[in-house]
C-alpha cells in the first residue's frame, strides 16, 4: 500500500472511529443533549441506546484485524446511519451548520477510510 494511501486511511478512519465512539458513547448514556436531539427528529428515545451500541461495535469491528464481513457490515451501518441522520434533519427544516455538518463529515470520513483501507481488511473476489 502505498504510504499517502495508508496517511489517508488511516486519518480517515481514526476521525470516524472517533466520532463514532463519542456519540456512541453519548447516545448510550442519553445525554440531554442527544435525548432532545433524537426527540426532536421524530425517533423515540430508545433508539439512542440502538444506535449507541450499533455505533460503538462498529468502530471495534472496524478497528480490529481480521473481519473482512464483519467490517464490510460496519461500513455500511455506518453509511446508512449517517446519511440517514442527515436525511432526518433535512426533512425537519434543520439546516443548521451542525445538523448538516456532522453528518456530512462522518460520511467523507466513511467513504475515504472504506475507498482506502488496506488489502487484508478487504474482502477478496473469487474471480480476481
Amino acid at each position: 500500500m502505498e504510504k499517502r494511501n495508508k496517511i489517508i486511511y488511516w486519518v480517515a478512519t481514526s476521525l470516524l472511529a472517533f466520532g463514532m465512539l463519542q456519540s456512541g458513547i453519548f447516545a448510550v448514556l442519553r445525554t440531554k443533549e442527544w435525548e432532545d436531539l433524537i426527540t426532536g427528529l421524530g425517533y423515540p428515545v430508545y433508539f439512542l441506546t440502538i444506535l449507541g451500541v450499533w455505533k460503538i461495535l462498529g468502530v471495534i469491528a472496524i478497528l480490529i484485524p481480521r473481519f473482512k464481513l464483519l467490517k464490510e457490515w460496519a461500513y455500511a451501518g455506518f453509511f446508512f446511519a449517517m446519511t440517514g441522520a442527515l436525511v432526518s434533519h433535512l426533512a425537519i427544516g434543520d439546516y443548521a451548520v451542525k445538523a448538516i455538518a456532522g453528518p456530512s463529515f462522518q460520511i467523507v470520513f466513511i467513504i475515504l477510510s472504506w475507498h482506502f483501507r488496506p488489502a487484508d481488511r478487504k474482502i477478496s473476489s473469487v474471480n480476481q
